[in-house]
């Protein structure tokens, strides 16, 4: 291990339990965490996931009017 890493581990030592146990669980969280790439790779799948479906009439689109109008009734 590097040095700031025993020190850090060190200061986290020294924490309460509680506050051990919260910053055990954001590090655990972040190790889920896509990359950048990852997420655009994610997205692609999405929309091509729903562009298939769209194509193959297994859903249907939704005009831009309506989308428009039924989000700004529901942010007023």
């Amino acid at each position: 291990m590097n040095q700031n890493i025993e020190e850090l581990a060190k200061a986290t030592m020294a924490l309460d339990i509680e506050d051990r146990a919260t910053l055990a669980g954001k590090l655990l969280l972040s190790l889920d965490e896509p990359t950048p790439s990852e997420l655009e790779r994610l997205w692609l799948d999405e929309a091509e996931r729903r562009l298939d479906a769209y194509r193959a009439g297994r859903v249907q689109g939704i005009p831009a009017d309506e989308v428009f109008r039924r989000a700004i009734s529901e942010l007023s």
